[in-house]
């Protein structure tokens, strides 16, 4: 067999085409240029068009690749709807579905007010569910074979741990590991792969304020059975993991990227 007839490695995604929400800054961008340095066509998402583009420009550059951008709200349905549509038009058929878009607020469960419960519901979880439900409806239609299509979500150690000061965030992100189980019951059966990644405390610039507050970095460090804040780079390989074919028989798993956080007490 010839270079060009061997059958892609497990971790290739060359010819996949990956969304991936919210991927303008951050963990976002992050995990958009590790599934383009696997060889994935990456679509940039985000609410402002011009650093959608500026984080594409550099994911392009570091990959060596094309890459697009989308913008749309992921809260509405009928945002979604066109927005994937237009994808499909532009870039081509997805492959892989990352739900990374989120927020989070931090308050007291007595000073929280109802809008912000409904702004992380809709944006932390209702997001994942419409765009999950709109990629499910065109690939569980396809007719023709292909490989395994995949959905990510993002979760958190919040996931399963609480903290004080932001129960309504560890609400979402508890939702988001049994969205993920569900989902998985509901494609997996139509060759559709659904697992959570699910990070624990990063460095990145939504977090600078904390990594620069001396006592709460002491905590982490403590808390952390490797002794410090994760690094971007930590999330590639995780993230190629559950996009690539290595994963074809992993489905509705949340893996932890933490340091061994949510493994000890």
């Amino acid at each position: 067999m010839t270079d060009t007839q061997r059958s892609p490695g497990p971790f290739d995604l060359a010819g996949r085409t990956a969304l991936v929400t919210g991927s303008s800054r951050g963990i976002g961008a992050a995990l958009a240029l590790a599934l383009a340095d696997a060889g994935a066509t990456v679509v940039v998402h985000g609410r402002d068009a011009e650093r959608a583009a500026a984080a594409a420009a550099r994911i392009a550059d570091g990959a060596g690749r094309q890459t697009f951008t989308e913008t749309f709200d992921v809260t509405d349905a009928e945002q979604v709807d066109a927005g994937i549509g237009r994808i499909v038009e532009t870039v081509g058929p997805l492959d892989i579905l990352v739900n990374n878009a989120g927020l989070q607020r931090r308050a007291p469960i007595t000073e929280f007010t109802d809008d912000d419960w409904n702004d992380l519901l809709a944006t932390n979880v209702t997001s994942a569910f419409l765009l999950s439900r709109r990629v499910a409806r065109d690939w569980i239609a396809d007719t023709w074979r292909q490989p395994q299509r995949k959905i990510i979500n993002i979760g958190s150690v919040q996931s399963r741990l609480g903290r004080a000061g932001i129960a309504p965030y560890s609400a979402t992100k508890g939702a988001i590991a049994m969205l993920t189980r569900g989902l998985a019951a509901d494609l997996a059966p139509h060759n559709i792969g659904v697992n959570a990644l699910a990070p624990g405390y990063f460095a990145t610039e939504l977090t600078s304020a904390l990594v620069a507050d001396a006592e709460f970095s002491a905590w982490v460090a403590k808390r952390t059975p490797a002794g410090r804040w994760g690094e971007l780079s930590d999330l590639a390989g995780p993230v190629v993991f559950l996009a690539a074919p290595a994963s074809d028989f992993v489905q509705g798993q949340v893996l932890f990227v933490d340091g061994g956080m949510t493994a000890v007490v």
